[in-house]
């Protein structure tokens, strides 16, 4: 978005909105950090009745082509193909998890919340938005780019399924969807040490300590509204997940990183395909 002018908007709903659904994916990201600037400074409202009506899919550009997850390939990750096709999925991850973030915030504006509640997502959607931006820097490094192969069109689809009900969203985005990034990058960032690849292992660890914050702050606001609404949190959360959330969590988990995001494993371990099968 360089040289263009700043994004017109007077409320943290309307920049969330705005950002979500840009096509241009620098203006998405640059809208994401101007929204989340403002808002940390209090130079914006959080809503208005003149906000447009949240946008109920995400701005995308024409590339990547979207599949099916199960047609989209296994990685070897011994080979430059291979680590490319992971950092690209790992940026549709993090575009998604932008979008994510700043639904929950425009989408939610009208809930009986702290306002420290929309502080903590704005902080998730800027850091997301920090991700997509590394990863993305790095594939052109290494002279490829977002767009260059197929991804799947699965992630958007638990914004869908949770939009009218907030509890229900943190269970699902970031206690299993980000939670599972826990499980999965230290082993994803040792292969990439292993095959030399330094570089990118850095980001990782970026991603994987930001990671730990996310699912901490899903962790305290689902917690909040259990208590409000007199509910038991381990119980709410295994009900939710089972009406909301289409897969099985899968182990091995991580069970230490997602303690230190509150996350204990009274939360997640009836339900993971080991203990169901």
């Amino acid at each position: 978005m360089s040289g263009s002018p700043a994004p017109e908007f007077d409320t943290l709903r309307q920049g969330a909105n705005l950002a979500i659904s840009a096509i241009c994916l620098d203006s998405k990201t640059a809208i994401t950090r101007e929204a989340a600037s403002r808002w940390f400074s209090r130079r914006l409202s959080l809503r208005s009745p003149m906000d447009d009506p949240v946008a109920e899919r995400p701005g995308r550009p024409d590339r990547p082509e979207l599949l099916p997850p199960r047609l989209v390939k296994k990685r070897n990750l011994n080979t430059p193909a291979g680590r490319i096709a992971l950092l690209h999925a790992l940026a549709h991850i993090e575009l998604n998890a932008i979008d994510l973030a700043l639904d929950i915030v425009a989408r939610f504006a009208s809930e009986s919340v702290p306002l420290s509640f929309f502080d903590g997502w704005m902080q998730v959607a800027f850091e997301e938005a920090k991700h997509f931006n590394l990863i993305r820097d790095r594939l052109k490094a290494l002279d490829a780019d977002y767009g260059d192969l197929p991804a799947h069109d699965g992630l958007w689809q638990a914004a869908h399924d949770t939009r009218n009900d907030l509890t229900a969203r943190l269970a699902v985005v970031p206690l299993i969807l980000e939670a599972r990034g826990l499980d999965v990058t230290p082993s994803l960032q040792a292969k990439m040490v292993e095959t030399g690849d330094t570089e990118s292992a850095e980001i990782l660890q970026v991603i994987y300590d930001d990671e730990k914050k996310h699912v901490a702050i899903g962790a305290k606001w689902f917690r909040f509204l259990c208590h409000r609404q007199r509910k038991n949190p381990d119980e709410t959360f295994r009900h939710l997940v089972r009406a909301n959330f289409r897969g099985q969590l899968k182990a091995p988990f991580n069970d230490i990183a997602r303690a230190e995001a509150g996350l204990t494993p009274s939360f997640y371990r009836s339900l993971s395909s080991v203990n169901a099968s």
